[in-house]
């Protein structure tokens, strides 16, 4: 889906009072992302993903039932539109300042102290999503690297059910990087609902250190989570599995984009090169 097939099901949705063609495109990937005025409307790549927007919707309910800061629909159904998944939000004011990781830590603790909703939330299939991003790279990528990705999987998924966790399993928020943080003027505020899951809390504090590892956050940034939060993920003898669990997602979730786009292929190509060699000191970017 590129952005002028998003614009066209943003503009048969008829969501917005004014014309789609005049939205704002925020973000460009699973979703398409527009805002207008004081709404922001998500158009998700295929009707596989209406289940998820959905349960995103309910997710967002139930956070705003319990008093935390979360982004708020404003609309309660997600629309089938031509195929496509589209959901509707009140938009947040702008930001005072970019997030850091302490607060992204900070709103965890607040979701890892919550019990579980009145309706099911998934497991967190990190690696769930593979088959689908290799799908769409098509012949793009090398099949033997969608073979040997599909391979990683298997064993992380293996090696995953077997963890022992250190802290009680429950909500997660399935995706916890400080650019699903908004800092407003009344403090910080998740967004991007949609991979809540009921899992290993340890999933969330993984994810930013991998970021330290991968993505060149700095260590003092790093060592700020881990005094908000309280625990570092780090010591756990599980950390290492999920690590590689994400990684392997990660890889996979690039491939879907290398149909067409050089700066994607060449990511994939960094990133899948890097695993081949059992090399974890490659930087990887963010796309």
């Amino acid at each position: 889906m590129d952005e002028a097939r998003a614009r066209d099901v943003l503009a048969a949705a008829g969501v917005l009072p004014a014309a789609a063609r005049d939205a704002r495109l925020l973000a460009l990937g699973e979703n398409a992302v527009f805002a207008a005025g004081d709404l922001v409307v998500k158009v998700g790549r295929d009707a596989e993903l209406l289940d998820r927007a959905r349960r995103e919707l309910d997710i967002a309910g139930w956070l705003a039932e319990a008093g935390v800061p979360a982004v708020r629909a404003a609309e309660p159904k997600a629309l089938l539109v031509e195929g496509h998944p589209v959901t509707v939000w009140h938009r947040l004011p702008d930001p005072v300042r970019p997030a850091e990781p302490r607060d992204l830590a900070e709103l965890l603790r607040v979701v890892h102290a919550l019990p579980a909703p009145s309706f099911e939330l998934p497991a967190r299939e990190l690696l769930g999503g593979v088959e689908r991003w290799l799908r769409l790279a098509g012949d793009a990528i090398d099949p033997a690297d969608a073979a040997y990705l599909r391979e990683r999987r298997d064993g992380f998924a293996a090696a995953a059910a077997g963890l022992t966790p250190h802290l009680p399993p429950g909500p997660i928020h399935g995706d916890a990087l400080p650019r699903n943080v908004h800092v407003g003027a009344d403090g910080p505020v998740l967004v991007d609902l949609e991979t809540f899951s009921f899992d290993l809390r340890e999933h969330d504090l993984v994810v930013m250190a991998l970021s330290r590892d991968r993505y060149g956050l700095p260590a003092a940034a790093y060592e700020s989570f881990v005094a908000a939060y309280g625990w570092d993920v780090r010591e756990w003898e599980g950390c290492s599995v999920l690590r590689g669990a994400r990684e392997t997602a990660s890889c996979a979730w690039v491939a879907q984009h290398a149909p067409g786009n050089p700066k994607a292929l060449a990511e994939f190509g960094r990133r899948v090169g890097s695993l081949r060699e059992g090399d974890e000191t490659v930087r990887w970017y963010p796309f």
